[in-house]
């Protein structure tokens, strides 16, 4: 049987102005080992070549880099549908708009919690405030809105305020995604994995709410093993 890749992730920097105790960032790599504007132009061309229909543009922190709108622009000169995963720290009108006019399909905002003093000590910066604004300017320019949260033993008991929030922003998609342990996490595994009695309540509370919200909002769990 043939595969054909269709998602191609593009981690465009390590760099972020986040410090999340869960980062799949690499540990102890140092920013610049960055490919460069013509690089990531040619890997678009060839991914899609090959096939691949969708881009995340990831990171780190994408927005961290001067030349996304240009990527951006090489996606859609591509014919490859892009999507925006990022903090929403060091975006803005101007920055939204220009990325929209260079052919930017959707966005995907990360969201530590759903209430701001939780949320900026996870993410290690005061960013709540931000996202929230950001959420709501990406929605007022028509972008399609995902929002994304990972579950660890912090936040995890907080699932019902976080779909709340979800309501609240109007976004399409709320991805739940359970730690993965790699990267920083590895390290600070221990105090981020959550109570087996934690995990059947975010299963409950994941079900109710899609029985609640079956054309509002796609819901997506990603449990541990």
């Amino acid at each position: 049987m043939h595969f054909r890749p269709y998602l191609l992730l593009a981690e465009l920097t390590y760099q972020c102005p986040l410090h999340c105790p869960y980062c799949s960032n690499p540990a102890g790599v140092s920013a610049g080992h960055e490919l460069s504007t013509a690089d990531w132009q040619r890997v678009l061309r060839q991914v899609a070549s090959l096939g691949v229909l969708h881009v995340g543009f990831s990171g780190g922190e994408p927005l961290q880099r001067q030349d996304l709108d240009q990527l951006v622009a090489a996606a859609r000169g591509a014919c490859l549908y892009s999507n925006l995963i990022t903090s929403a720290v060091g975006l803005n009108r101007r920055r939204a708009e220009q990325l929209k006019a260079a052919g930017l399909d959707a966005v995907q905002i990360s969201f530590q919690s759903d209430e701001a003093g939780l949320a900026d000590k996870i993410a290690g910066t005061h960013a709540h405030a931000k996202k929230l604004e950001m959420a709501l300017l990406i929605r007022a320019l028509g972008f399609p809105l995902t929002m994304n949260v990972v579950l660890h033993r912090a936040n995890i008991g907080r699932l019902e305020q976080l779909i709340g929030l979800a309501e609240k922003l109007e976004a399409e998609r709320l991805e739940l995604a359970n730690t993965q342990y790699y990267g920083w996490a590895f390290r600070n595994r221990a105090a981020l994995l959550p109570t087996r009695a934690q995990i059947e309540q975010a299963l409950e509370v994941t079900a109710a709410a899609r029985q609640r919200l079956p054309r509002k909002i796609d819901i997506l769990l990603v449990a541990p093993n």
